[in-house]
């Protein structure tokens, strides 16, 4: 039965599978659940059976938000964040100076027999400190997490009540601040504790950097973990691995400071031990200074650290992890795509390859560190994963042991198993509690095109509406952010809604999208608004000669660097009808400093910087400010009013100048929404966002 397609019914029917874990012997795996709930998001732990027998069963219930599922070795019981779910966001900018409804809490739910759970219980923590990572150790006696700790990195005076803000910050670094989070008043820093009722934790290291990352040796005795002490780290990151021993309430804290056991020319993050503890995969970028064509990859070092990380497929030149666009995904928790030892000679990690993201299997030798076969990819097709993770004993079963959370095609997330016996594996779907909220919708038909382009074929996503045939449609070109994303076979729900008004959407995957190597990136640093908006050009005139674009009813729509795009669209070309600018730059000289993560960002994307007179030019020339008098073209703009990573500066400058010039334009602001709140916003705010979306190309592309 068919039923509204519309933001409203949507927005407030979308359920995300966001986060997962899989018990050791493959009978089962833990799925984080997330469903909006009036006018803000809950989720809760379900237990869904691998091996054929029961039905899913939820583990936890009420008004919070539990996340980051860990499975005890043994399988008696899962550990997990708890947050609540508040009736109200506050203000992101004052949420790290006090306890509040975002603070997490470490719980733990026993698992009993009969498929049933006991009733959570807490691992003490101070009250106005946030637990970040969760990590069982071997024995399932202790655990090891993260929590922000004292003293406060920048807060100047007596720390402020409940309600109050902070007397003062003195800023001597420029990592203060950080999207979605406000100020980094305090970092994370990594500690120990008993898996029982009462137990005290213990902190195990300090210091004003933060820890990531964590994963126990499978001896017991020590944590990897990623952090960067260095005292510079906010110019010029680069993480690395470290190694501290590990305690039990039986003995005193170590004594033996943290090393760092693997180090490469750029970041590299996400450990994991080899089953005999010999060895440490991590994800990784091992040249120097590495700028963003150098992708990723999967490297293996010694787990002392004796020496130097290497690659292991370094031709293989696709980024490990999930790198593709779709908010199916949920974006309110991160992608869990660590890399993942089957045995002592094979890893499992998620590589991303022409939008699409799926897992593959290294094989390594297990006397030298190094690769023994070349690397082969495990599920065909149009995958989008966005979790994996891996039962630990080599006896469970073959069909059981590698599992993920992806969509397939085009439909929502659901929990999938990879069968590693057969010659060419299928995805099995484990379970129905993700997807069915989309049952009935007006999903779009998505398709793949070859566009040409001045340096090749451009994969483009062309979206239509269910049925619409092959007719000439109003269209709208949709450009993702990053840049360094890539569009997906799953679509964004923005994509979902546009459709089901009548739209196609053109979703080219441009040069310096991600997925598609290094030559595709190379050519886009430091010339934004040069060879990526030829390709946009490229691609819409590729869907028009088809005959499936309406070239007199053109609009344009982009997030982040997608907001980028359409503002330099719109001041350099006059063939669209209208376009939408949500959280996009428009000037690159004071975006520079104005952005959480600028300075790093511009770097190794070549942008530029304005500390000279040649920088300020080379900024100048990339910045659609600089083309408004130009801009003929209806504009929407969007803006998340506590985005940190785009701020509205860039937005305000953008609409002052064609205010001034008397050009169409309207400026919406939605207070205390970051960087995608699109996805994972306040629900009534993303729903007024869409019905905006639609009503303005309504407005201009309908008549």
């Amino acid at each position: 039965m068919a039923r509204r397609t519309d933001p409203e019914t949507v927005i407030r029917s979308q359920v995300v599978l966001e986060e997962h874990d899989v018990s050791p012997d493959g009978r089962f795996a833990v799925v984080v659940r997330r469903f909006v709930a009036g006018n803000r998001y809950r989720s809760h732990l379900w237990r869904i059976p691998l091996d054929g027998t029961g039905k899913p069963v939820q583990l936890t219930s009420g008004g919070v938000r539990d996340s980051w599922p860990r499975i005890a070795p043994d399988g008696s019981a899962v550990a997990f964040r708890r947050t609540l779910a508040p009736a109200r966001l506050r203000d992101v900018s004052e949420r790290s100076s006090g306890a509040d409804a975002d603070t997490g809490r470490l719980r733990i739910v026993q698992l009993r027999s009969g498929d049933k759970a006991g009733k959570p219980w807490a691992i003490r923590t101070p009250r106005e400190r946030s637990v970040g990572e969760v990590a069982w150790a071997p024995d399932a006696k202790r655990l090891a997490f993260t929590l922000d700790v004292d003293p406060p990195r920048f807060i100047e005076g007596p720390q402020p009540r409940a309600g109050e803000s902070v007397l003062a910050r003195r800023m001597r670094r420029i990592d203060w601040r950080l999207d979605e989070v406000g100020y980094v008043d305090r970092w994370a820093h990594l500690h120990v504790v008993d898996a029982r009722p009462g137990a005290t934790p213990r902190q195990l290291t300090a210091g004003d950097w933060g820890v990531s990352g964590i994963a126990w040796a499978p001896n017991g005795r020590s944590i990897a973990y990623v952090a960067d002490p260095r005292a510079d780290a906010d110019l010029r990151p680069r993480t690395s691995i470290w190694s501290i021993e590990a305690d039990d309430e039986e003995h005193p804290p170590p004594t033996a400071a943290p090393r760092e056991v693997l180090a490469l020319g750029g970041n590299v993050t996400a450990p994991a031990w080899s089953p005999d503890g010999r060895w440490l995969a991590a994800i990784g970028v091992v040249e120097s200074d590495p700028t963003d064509e150098i992708s990723p990859t999967l490297v293996i070092g010694p787990a002392d650290g004796r020496s130097p990380g290497v690659a292991v497929a370094p031709e293989l030149d696709r980024p490990i992890g999930s790198w593709i666009d779709t908010d199916l995904f949920g974006w309110t928790a991160f992608s869990r795509v660590t890399p993942t030892w089957l045995d002592p000679e094979t890893v499992v990690a998620v590589v991303s390859d022409r939008g699409r993201a799926a897992p593959w299997r290294f094989t390594i030798d297990p006397a030298t560190g190094r690769t023994a076969a070349p690397p082969e990819r495990l599920l065909p097709g149009d995958v989008a994963t966005h979790s994996i993770a891996v039962a630990a004993d080599p006896e469970a079963p073959a069909d059981r042991r590698v599992t993920l959370l992806a969509c397939l095609g085009s439909r929502p997330v659901e929990l999938l198993t990879v069968p590693l016996a057969e010659k060419r594996p299928r995805p099995v779907v484990r379970s129905r509690i993700g997807g069915g909220w989309a049952a009935g919708m007006r999903w779009p038909e998505m398709r793949s095109h070859e566009a040409p382009g001045p340096a090749g074929p451009i994969e483009t996503w062309v979206a239509s509406p269910h049925g619409a045939g092959d007719a000439p449609l109003p269209s709208i070109v949709d450009v993702h952010g990053g840049p360094l994303g890539a569009w997906a076979p799953a679509p964004h729900l923005e994509v979902v809604l546009l459709c089901a008004a009548g739209y196609r959407v053109i979703l080219p995957n441009i040069r310096g999208s991600q997925t598609y190597g290094r030559d595709w990136i190379r050519p886009q640093l430091g010339d934004w608004g040069g060879v990526d908006a030829a390709d946009v050009h490229a691609a819409i005139d590729h869907v028009v000669g088809l005959g499936l674009a309406d070239p007199d009813r053109l609009g344009a729509f982009g997030l982040s660097y997608g907001g980028f795009m359409v503002n330099w669209l719109v001041a350099t070309s006059t063939r669209f009808k209208a376009a939408v600018s949500e959280n996009g730059v428009s000037n690159q000289v004071s975006s520079w400093a104005a952005s959480d993560t600028g300075v790093e960002y511009n770097r190794t994307a070549l942008l530029g910087s304005p500390v000279d007179r040649a920088g300020v030019d080379r900024l100048w020339r990339q910045s659609p400010l600089g083309h408004v008098a130009d801009v003929r073209t209806p504009l929407l703009l969007l803006q998340g009013g506590a985005d940190l990573r785009c701020p509205p500066s860039d937005s305000e400058q953008l609409f002052i100048a064609l205010r001034v010039l008397e050009r169409e334009v309207e400026y919406i602001v939605y207070p205390d929404e970051s960087h995608v709140y699109m996805a994972s916003g306040r629900p009534d705010r993303r729903i007024d966002r869409m019905t905006r979306v639609i009503d303005w190309f309504d407005r201009y592309l309908r008549v």
